[in-house]
């Protein structure tokens, strides 16, 4: 086990701190990655929605003035 010191020197006997700490250093690198590898996925989804949604709305108007 390590002896980690917390922020305000308690004793951390799990290291929690310390696996904390290099979580939060390594994600904005891994957030950068995943964004660069999906940023079409959203929009692409949004596209697709906003068309599904015009053809409904002619459907169901063309549908009313029948």
């Amino acid at each position: 086990m390590a002896n980690t010191q917390g922020p305000q020197g308690n004793y951390d006997p799990a290291g929690s701190t310390q696996m904390f700490r290099a979580f939060v250093d390594e994600a904005p690198q891994g957030r950068q990655q995943q964004a660069a590898a999906t940023s079409s996925g959203p929009r692409i989804g949004l596209i697709v929605g906003v068309i599904a949604a015009v053809v409904i709305v002619a459907a169901v108007a063309w549908l009313a003035l029948k």
